[in-house]
């Protein structure tokens, strides 16, 4: 561990040149900066790994469920398990894709969940990222570099392989295209996330494609190869989002989508992954209904709990709401990355008054949370260390056969003392996340 430490600086260095890095695109600017590595791992043991795994597996079956149900029988309406407004009437409910089957019926082939751990060592998810989530190439990155830099501390340590993420991706892929060649489409160079789209594509030997490199003909998308010509694709990663996939289909003046690219879908033609519409599955107000969506559609008690949540649209939570606001959390459901999140204790009561009143007027655009005090996780800062919180997103990936937990994850940390935002848009910084073999298993150096 002491060899990582020591080499903190070269290490970021390397993250630097290899462009290892995270745009943000607001308010019509680009803005692009380094992803701070710390070297301090953050080390779940094999126990707590165990259960939550099965936790996540689970609740990402949930999560696919929901969304065959509700792009088909919409029987949790129906049903009266979730209200229809808070279904049709969420941004992420996309009409042209209602009565859409994909390929194998899998909707969030990979889902990004974000949880904290309480100081008490329960896990609790925080939010369900279904449509483009990012990040597991950095952890893979960090510690393909950090191997180099002290190689000694993985022949020594039981640390599960993190490797298998690219090979875990190209399966999952290739269980649910159709006839064709895999691709990753990016937006292009100022992409937030285009260093992942790249590594990824490296690291699975798939083509990476721009709009321009990929076409639609008798609702079959093709990819323009240099040297084979026009190529069927059966499955493509797009990391784009849904309003600019297709300008036929959603917004027209879309100049990074695919002209056609729905019709191939609707057809059965090609897996697009993440499926278009899964944002109805992540909507913040949605996710209070997640461990209702495992009693519903699995018919077992949740392993993962959400972090306690209230709806402002039912009378019960909303009068607590309102009688409680300066010790809550109010998110608005349309906001992603950090933003939209405000605390009441750092209200005034004339900005608490202001808030009761907004959250009355529009009930089904926050949800509102006790606040978990999680765990802070050590961080290198110069020659100190100091505590700082430190969420865990986990990736699972849902195939046509199988729904795998990557025994790995981001950890983002925060690099403001007892902010409670860590999201990289935010500033924050990220570690690699060991998780330990139940039995000491070295990893190839």
């Amino acid at each position: 561990m002491h060899s990582l430490t020591r080499n903190t600086s070269s290490i970021n260095e390397l993250l630097a040149r290899y462009g290892v890095k995270f745009g943000i695109y607001k308010n019509g600017t680009f803005r692009e900066q380094l992803f701070p590595f710390d070297p301090l791992p953050r080390v779940i043991d094999a126990a707590h790994w165990a259960e939550l795994e099965a936790g996540l597996s689970q609740r990402v079956k949930a999560l696919n469920a929901f969304l065959s149900d509700i792009y088909g029988k919409k029987r949790i309406v129906a049903d009266g398990v979730i209200p229809p407004e808070f279904v049709f009437s969420s941004s992420g409910f996309l009409k042209p894709c209602d009565g859409v089957r994909p390929p194998a019926d899998v909707y969030a082939h990979i889902a990004g969940i974000d949880l904290v751990q309480a100081k008490d060592g329960t896990w609790y998810v925080l939010e369900d990222n279904l449509r483009i989530p990012s990040g597991a190439s950095y952890p893979l990155i960090a510690r393909e570099l950090c191997r180099r830099a002290s190689p000694q501390t993985f022949r020594t340590q039981a640390v599960l392989e993190n490797r298998t993420y690219p090979s875990m991706l190209a399966d999952m892929m290739r269980s649910v295209a159709t006839d064709g060649i895999c691709v990753i489409m990016t937006p292009g160079r100022y992409n937030a996330a285009f260093f992942e789209h790249s590594y990824l594509a490296e690291r699975t030997g798939f083509a990476l494609a721009t709009n321009e490199d990929l076409f639609v003909e008798g609702n079959t998308l093709y990819f323009r190869d240099a040297g084979k010509g026009a190529v069927k694709v059966g499955a493509v990663y797009r990391r784009i989002s849904d309003e600019y996939l297709d300008p036929l289909t959603f917004l027209p003046e879309s100049l990074i989508g695919v002209p056609g690219i729905m019709d191939a879908y609707r057809a059965g033609n090609v897996a697009i992954i993440n499926a278009p519409g899964n944002g109805v599955a992540d909507d913040k107000g949605i996710y209070y209904f997640v461990p209702k969506m495992v009693e519903y559609y699995l018919g077992e008690k949740p392993i993962l709990r959400n972090a306690p949540t209230y709806l402002p649209f039912y009378e019960e939570d909303r009068e607590y709401v309102l009688a409680n606001l300066e010790k809550l959390v109010i998110k608005d459901v349309a906001e992603a990355g950090g933003y939209g999140v405000v605390f009441g204790r750092d209200m005034d009561e004339a900005t608490l008054r202001d808030w009761r009143e907004r959250i009355v007027r529009e009930s089904r655009r926050f949800i509102v949370q006790e606040v978990i005090d999680f765990i802070d996780l050590p961080v290198l800062d110069g020659e100190a260390t100091v505590m700082r919180k430190a969420d865990l997103r986990a990736f699972v990936l849902s195939g046509a056969d199988s729904v795998k937990v990557w025994p790995s994850g981001l950890t983002r940390f925060s690099r403001i003392p007892d902010s409670f935002v860590v999201n990289s848009s935010q500033g924050g910084g990220f570690k690699d996340t060991w998780v330990m073999a139940p039995e000491k298993v070295k990893q190839a150096p």
